[in-house]
């Protein structure tokens, strides 16, 4: 049996922020950037203090760093659009709360490493940017697939970073 809509229903209009979508889509990439800026100025301030250090086999140059947080900060700002682009809930608006928690946690990741020097406290922030990306992943899951999916992408690329820095507070 099909359903028919009722015809007294109008059309709803859509706001002006989703007639304005693409704005929107460029504001949440360059939110997700500015969280990975902090990456890219810590190691340009603590590269030799970090070259000094002794790294693992699979460390990558610390050039690779920061275009690596950069192509998976605009994977999660794309991820959040998507989700933002639905229809205002509590549970979006959730969502979105622990995507700009995961953001806070994302910046403050190489400055911890980079400039305070303490690869530990990097480490314990890093887990923790884990745990929140993958909660994050999952309040996005019921919005839309492709954002939980770019979300899980993110949390692929952490878990690399985790073992990295795990081993850097191991080696030092």
């Amino acid at each position: 049996m099909t359903t028919t809509p009722a015809p007294h229903l109008r059309a709803v209009r859509p706001s002006w922020t989703h007639r304005h979508a693409a704005w929107f889509l460029a504001l949440f990439v360059l939110l997700s950037e500015a969280a990975c800026a902090a990456t890219v100025y810590a190691t340009m301030h603590g590269r030799s203090w970090y070259d000094r250090l002794a790294h693992p086999t699979f460390a990558p140059p610390v050039w690779v760093l920061a275009p690596a947080w950069a192509l998976a900060g605009a994977l999660t700002g794309i991820a959040a659009w998507r989700v933002w682009r639905h229809h205002r809930t509590w549970q979006r608006d959730v969502a979105l709360r622990w995507w700009t928690v995961q953001l806070l946690l994302a910046a403050a990741w190489a400055p911890l490493l980079f400039v305070v020097r303490r690869p530990g406290w990097a480490l314990l922030d890093v887990g923790l940017l884990v745990a929140v990306a993958l909660v994050t992943a999952l309040r996005f899951l019921p919005f839309d697939r492709r954002a939980s999916a770019m979300n899980l992408a993110y949390v692929a690329w952490l878990a690399f970073v985790v073992v990295l820095s795990a081993a850097l507070v191991s080696l030092n």
